[in-house]
């Protein structure tokens, strides 16, 4: 696995740090951004939408969200909504659409009406479960960011356009991966990075004409304060696998455990994203958020057995030297 470096030097090493502490800045138009944003965040129900528009809506007064939302999850939206506090609720909108659909499935005048309101787009929605099938996961990673960047194209005000990409589109490379490159001849192991890099060189080449901004993160985990998460994938897998396990037994670690596991979590993400979303040097930039000194995923799954009290997984014998 290649090791993604973060926000290396000069401006961008002090833009992602930024990001890390200084989510809260307050817009005006002398930061380069409009004074009341209206964001549109696509992604729902995914936990990244979640938490992008309870964050977006809590840090003014002023600002609006409007979270497209397809058909099948408009209830969902509904009491999702139906949860934030009044004065967030009241300035979130939901717009029934698909990311993948032209012009979000949305009768004209109402897409014309959208695009003349939105001033930043944080497209998130992506498909990365490894068992979906290659047409879903083309549609949505692919096809979807296509019809995202033909609405930014038709946004009179767009300020910022955030595409959340990932670490991921390195591929099967390896050594120190820089933010300004994308293709170098990489292969693929899963249609997710596949599509996840096409659609990368999408939005890069849309970026000579509009306000890019693209971001990388490694594996998003839980929040680092209160440890929320939607569901357990991804590293949980094995971690709930430890906690659960009876005390006395070592299960086994998937290969030798020596590659770093890069996680982040979801509320250094997501403050990240916004804080990058509203500095204008962040404009045609891209941002690996990613951890600059990941642990391996032995000492990972040994720390979370030794918080549980439980024994620490064991290398599978067909690794051992």
């Amino acid at each position: 696995q290649g090791a993604a470096r973060a926000g290396v030097g000069g401006d961008r090493g002090q833009m992602t740090a930024t990001a890390a502490t200084n989510g809260n800045g307050s817009g005006s138009s002398g930061n380069g951004h409009a004074a009341h944003d209206v964001s549109l965040v696509t992604g729902f129900p995914a936990f990244t939408a979640r938490r992008m528009v309870e964050r977006l809506l809590a840090r003014t007064a002023d600002d609006r969200v409007l979270m497209l939302v397809r058909d099948k999850f408009k209830n969902d939206a509904v009491a999702f909504q139906a949860l934030l506090p009044p004065s967030s609720r009241a300035r979130l909108r939901l717009v029934e659409g698909d990311v993948a659909d032209m012009d979000l499935g949305l009768p004209g005048p109402d897409y014309k009406a959208l695009a003349a309101e939105i001033t930043a787009i944080h497209h998130t929605a992506a498909v990365y479960y490894l068992g979906a099938k290659r047409e879903l996961v083309e549609r949505v990673n692919v096809d979807g960011t296509r019809t995202m960047l033909e609405l930014a194209a038709d946004c009179a005000h767009l300020r910022r356009f955030v595409h959340w990409s990932t670490s991921q589109v390195s591929g099967a490379r390896s050594g120190v991966i820089l933010e300004e490159e994308l293709d170098c001849g990489q292969r693929f192991r899963n249609v997710y990075e596949e599509t996840k890099f096409r659609a990368e060189r999408m939005v890069r080449d849309a970026a000579r004409r509009l306000p890019i901004t693209i971001l990388r993160p490694g594996i998003i985990v839980g929040d680092s304060k209160t440890g929320e998460i939607d569901k357990f994938d991804g590293p949980y897998y094995l971690l709930v696998l430890i906690v659960s396990s009876p005390i006395d037994v070592h299960l086994p670690l998937p290969g030798r455990g020596s590659a770093p596991l890069n996680l982040v979590p979801i509320d250094f993400v997501v403050e990240s994203a916004i804080a990058l979303s509203r500095d204008p040097r962040a404009v045609g930039g891209t941002f690996h958020l990613t951890d600059p000194a990941p642990f391996s995923a032995r000492t990972v799954y040994e720390l979370v057995a030794q918080r549980a009290d439980k024994k620490a997984p064991r290398q599978a014998r067909r690794d051992r030297a």
